[in-house]
């Protein structure tokens, strides 16, 4: 094994529809390993157990998903929302809250950028067809690691700093979003409809939430790449 291998925590998917299972899929792992990482898989067990991984951890990383219960921002849900889990929102925005509080770097994708959000009291759009004018299409007909649409990224931010050059686009996978957006955290990137597609702390030395699926694009895009290994590197100053 190398040295200076950050530990990171990803946090474990819960599906109950076909059957009760745990998972987190190849390509997020795979990310945090080509990024020079060690990959812990947290599913949900009782609190007690997940503060001593946590406790352990250079780094957490937050994934995909499904819907966050609107409840846990104060909205009911409409029509529209999708599948909701309550034990995986307890286990994402429970250990989300840890790391805030001891500034453990943080990489939240698509669900999990969502979750980072409302850790922060923040809310979100429960569907962006059904309620933003003339959206861009935010759910993709085309291979998953294709980039679809265009986004404006803000050169002075951290996101911007890891961008540098490369073409602004990125692949796209949901139907909610970032509404109000939490305490201390700030827009970094958006896109031509408005739908906020980035957002970073202004309080953490790394704490990155993005909508897209970076870990899918690894092999095609050099920033995806680059994504992953900021974090990794924010995992070994910790």
């Amino acid at each position: 094994m190398k040295q200076n291998q950050p530990i990171i925590g990803l946090l474990c998917a819960h599906e109950t529809e076909r059957r009760d299972q745990y998972y987190v899929t190849n390509a997020n792992i795979q990310a945090i390993v080509q990024a020079g990482g060690i990959p812990i898989l947290i599913p949900y067990q009782p609190k007690e157990q997940i503060l001593r991984i946590l406790e352990g951890l250079d780094g957490l990383m937050i994934p995909g998903g499904d819907d966050v219960d609107p409840g846990r921002y104060g909205e009911n849900p409409i029509l529209e929302c999708g599948d909701i889990d309550p034990l995986w929102d307890e286990l994402d925005l429970w250990a989300a809250g840890f790391a805030l509080e001891r500034n453990l770097p943080i990489l939240a994708i698509c669900r999990g950028c969502q979750v980072l959000n409302v850790a922060l009291g923040g809310s979100l759009i429960q569907d962006i067809p059904s309620q933003i004018k003339d959206p861009i299409k935010h759910a993709q007909k085309a291979p998953r690691w294709y980039a679809t649409h265009d986004i404006t990224v803000q050169s002075a931010s951290l996101l911007g700093g890891i961008w540098q050059n490369d073409s602004k686009k990125v692949n796209s996978y949901h139907h909610q979003a970032i509404a109000k957006v939490g305490r201390g955290l700030c827009i970094v990137a958006s896109a031509p409809d408005g739908v906020i597609e980035a957002i970073e702390s202004t309080e953490h030395r790394f704490v990155l939430g993005v909508q897209w699926h970076p870990e899918l694009m690894t092999d095609y895009y050099p920033v995806a790449r680059r994504i992953f290994e900021h974090f990794i590197q924010a995992a070994l100053g910790s």
